[in-house]
């Protein structure tokens, strides 16, 4: 049987730029987004957080993806400095309750009680692909594509990522200004950040001990 790669199942391309290029020449860019303690908020401040979100919602004339991302949270450096100060302590007392501190920090890390949330918005730009060329083309009426096949070579991938790049920076400036509106804040992704995030969703024990796996700067763009 033929060898199998697990890469072609995935629809991932590349990442280039800081941006998620996938097969069919789309792109996506991904910001990190900050959270707000919604059930300490008073009742008038939850209703002005509502409205102001349905606002932005409907403000929108593409779609959105909200990925919020679970994991254990690892505290392996702290406990490790609990066992150092624990060996240097000299009263029996206190060495005896910060074993006891350490013990019931490490049953809750091993219940799963401790859990990481981190919360990603992904915005897309759609773009079709010419038969046979694997470019990227925007979205063009058919008078435009007509003129534009009788007039002008086609782009290379290059210059088409360019210019489809600055149309979707303006989508996530749009709507990270609209998620502030709403007491938010967004990061977009660098590549190793998205790299990393990648990495993470399909090793999510390697990544939950803490360890990542050296990325070559010729593979950062």
């Amino acid at each position: 049987m033929p060898i199998v790669s697990t890469q072609q199942f995935l629809e991932l391309d590349q990442i280039k730029e800081g941006l998620v290029v996938l097969k069919n020449k789309s792109l996506r860019g991904i910001m990190m987004v900050s959270s707000i303690n919604f059930a300490l908020k008073a009742e008038e401040e939850q209703n002005a957080i509502i409205i102001q979100f349905q606002s932005f919602l409907n403000s929108l004339d593409f779609s959105l993806q909200i990925f919020i991302q679970n994991r254990r949270l690892n505290i392996t450096g702290y406990l490790d400095k609990l066992k150092e100060v624990e060996a240097r302590q000299t009263n029996d007392l206190l060495r005896m309750q910060t074993t006891e501190y350490r013990k019931f920090i490490e049953s809750l890390v091993a219940s799963g009680s401790i859990m990481n949330k981190s919360f990603y918005v992904v915005v897309p730009f759609q773009s079709a692909v010419v038969a046979g060329a694997g470019t990227l083309t925007g979205a063009k009426s058919g008078a435009q594509k007509t003129a534009a096949k009788n007039t002008a070579a086609p782009e290379n991938f290059d210059e088409q990522f360019n210019r489809l790049k600055s149309q979707l920076w303006q989508r996530m400036e749009f709507t990270a200004l609209g998620l502030r509106r709403c007491g938010l804040q967004c990061v977009p992704l660098n590549s190793q950040e998205l790299i990393e995030l990648f990495w993470s969703l399909y090793h999510p024990v390697e990544s939950e001990n803490g360890y990542y796996p050296q990325i070559p700067p010729e593979l950062i763009q």
